[in-house]
């Protein structure tokens, strides 16, 4: 197994991601579990917040028939992690929320390949082309309106357009929020480095920061702002939460493949030196289940991506009838030049 380049490390290590890590996780002498409990215990490391998936992760521990222990944190930051400790790591299972991270192990050669029958469960747009990855779940980016600010048909229908004039301090945005940074990864991807500064330039002019995509909602909600840069799910929970009627913003799902309408995934993937692989596998193969998807559907209310479940969630648009840039998943690994880029105009 080839460790990370030194000239990887240091790219993590300017890009500011794994200090907070080592800081937070201490030395391998932690409590975290190690590579050498062999398959009794499988360690996740999850990106994916403690709040939206620890009842389903409970139930996978039953489904595995072994003691599970979860690592919560920032995919990225987890992801770093994972690169620093090489063959010593602790985890048998990366749970990323998004598939930039899951693409930065898979470049370094840290994930192990999958089954054909797990890879099969998913459309290959949403796992990783060396077949070491399996997305899980979906979300895509949307403008959350405030209707009282602004009408429907005079939200933008290109994210580009947020950087006009007439939206200047209208705008909210949480930029060091994951999602928000692997979408502007997706854009670098998609039209350039040099489109992307620019328009990241216009919406720092335009817009107002926020923490996270629920402070953003909240802002739009109240009037603060008219438009909001979000993903899809946080409004759904809301309304499940509130009642629609109850709720002050609405949703424009962009058309025509604007990179505003990326699809991301979080998914899943097996460390190759994590010694858990045979229970890693059955966590991939329950996540992929029926149940697990249900619980996507249902409760996260995310697109769930295997098993041929569906959501049943009301007024979402069906899966296939969104709009998506194409674009390959795994290319949003490039995140600390996203990072540096975002720093470089002064926007975290």
């Amino acid at each position: 197994m080839r460790r990370p380049s030194a000239r990887r490390i240091t790219a993590l290590l300017a890009a500011g991601l794994l200090l907070p890590v080592l800081a937070a996780c201490g030395s391998g002498d932690d409590e975290g579990g190690s590579a050498e409990g062999g398959d009794s215990a499988l360690v996740i490391y999850s990106g994916r917040n403690e709040k939206l998936v620890k009842p389903i992760l409970d139930k996978l521990e039953k489904a595995v028939g072994a003691k599970v222990e979860v690592r919560y944190g920032d995919s990225a930051e987890l992801a770093a992690q994972i690169l620093e400790e090489g063959d010593r790591t602790k985890a048998g299972l990366f749970f990323s929320q998004d598939a930039g991270a899951l693409g930065a192990l898979s470049k370094e050669g840290m994930l192990a390949k999958l089954p054909q029958s797990s890879l099969d469960e998913v459309d290959k747009a949403y796992r990783g082309e060396e077949g070491d990855w399996v997305g899980l779940s979906g979300r895509v980016r949307v403008i959350a309106y405030n209707p009282d600010k602004v009408a429907e048909d005079k939200v933008p229908d290109r994210v580009a357009d947020v950087m006009k004039p007439e939206w200047k301090g209208k705008v909210g945005f949480a930029p060091t929020n994951a999602s928000f940074q692997a979408f502007v990864t997706g854009m670098r991807v998609l039209e350039g480095d040099d489109a992307t500064r620019l328009w990241l330039k216009g919406l720092k002019a335009n817009g107002k920061v926020y923490t996270n995509n629920l402070a953003t909602l909240d802002a739009v909600e109240s009037g603060e702002v008219s438009l909001g840069l979000v993903n899809h799910y946080y409004w759904y929970e809301r309304v499940a939460e509130k009642g629609e009627d109850k709720v002050g913003a609405q949703l424009k799902f962009l058309p025509g493949g604007d990179p505003g309408a990326l699809i991301n995934v979080a998914g899943v993937g097996i460390l190759k030196d994590g010694g858990q692989a045979a229970t890693a596998q059955k966590a991939v193969d329950y996540l992929l289940s029926k149940e697990a998807q249900t619980y996507f559907a249902d409760t996260t209310k995310e697109y769930p991506l295997a098993a041929g479940v569906t959501s049943n969630v009301e007024g979402l648009p069906p899966f296939d009838s969104l709009e998506s840039p194409d674009i390959d998943l795994g290319k949003l690994e490039s995140l600390q030049e996203t990072l540096a880029m975002l720093q470089d105009v002064g926007l975290v």
